[in-house]
């Protein structure tokens, strides 16, 4: 696929936000959304994410399809290693849901002094106005695992049935003002959140895109992504 890229956003320190989308002779209707990087500590969710990207680029077999790819979310936060951004507040509890709080029960969580007061989610909604989301993929890392969020359990299982991680609606946890939430209520679309492994636990970075490599290209692969876009 042709990738080009498009008007980057900017952080809270003014450091630019790449993304890129699918060089198509016209607007579709709907986007798939790939994002990595919510959480600047969570390199291995960025890495696998530079991994699958890097083959999207490459992979000319594949059918055009109209895609939006942000690479790292939380700039600021992965130039310093945080989960949080340079305002210490976690971009995945900072949507605008019916159930945003903010009260959290640790600084990690921090929601922001309200909803969507973020540049770098101000910058994500504004995509979305422009790109209308059919389906988004978002890495993170955590334990092993594939959540999804409203209807999108058929693509979901794709990668779940390679890498036998967990495949679950729920999470096991409350996260009210995520993005998962927020996209379901808001666009009525599907969000699969991919929950990598943690270095800690396996050889290499590499070890976790090599485990995951064959699930992530039958998704894309996949006649079912077809549905979404």
């Amino acid at each position: 696929m042709i990738f080009v890229e498009i008007e980057p956003g900017e952080s809270v320190e003014e450091r630019e936000i790449p993304s890129f989308k699918t060089d198509l002779k016209s607007k579709a209707p709907k986007y798939l959304y790939v994002i990595g990087g919510t959480h600047g500590d969570e390199v291995e969710g960025v890495f696998v994410l530079k991994e699958l990207f890097d083959w999207l680029k490459t992979e000319h077999a594949l059918k055009d399809m109209p895609m939006v790819v942000i690479p790292i979310l939380n700039v600021d936060g992965y130039a310093t290693q945080t989960r949080v951004n340079a305002h210490s507040v976690d971009l995945n509890r900072n949507y605008p849901t019916k159930d945003w709080t903010k009260d959290c029960k640790k600084p990690r969580y921090y929601p922001g002094p309200k909803p969507l007061s973020e540049p770098e989610n101000q910058y994500l909604i504004k995509l979305f106005e422009k790109y209308k989301p059919g389906l988004i993929l978002s890495f993170h890392t955590w334990k092993p695992m594939v959540n999804y969020n409203g209807n999108c359990k058929d693509v979901a299982e794709i990668i779940a049935s390679h890498n036998k991680y967990e495949l679950t609606p729920d999470i096991g946890y409350p996260t009210p003002g995520s993005l998962g939430t927020f996209v379901n209520e808001k666009y009525k679309v599907g969000v699969i959140t991919f929950e990598c492994p943690e270095l800690k636990d396996r050889p290499s970075l590499k070890h976790i895109w090599q485990e995951n490599e064959e699930g992530l290209k039958a998704f894309f692969r996949s006649e079912l992504l077809q549905n979404y876009l």
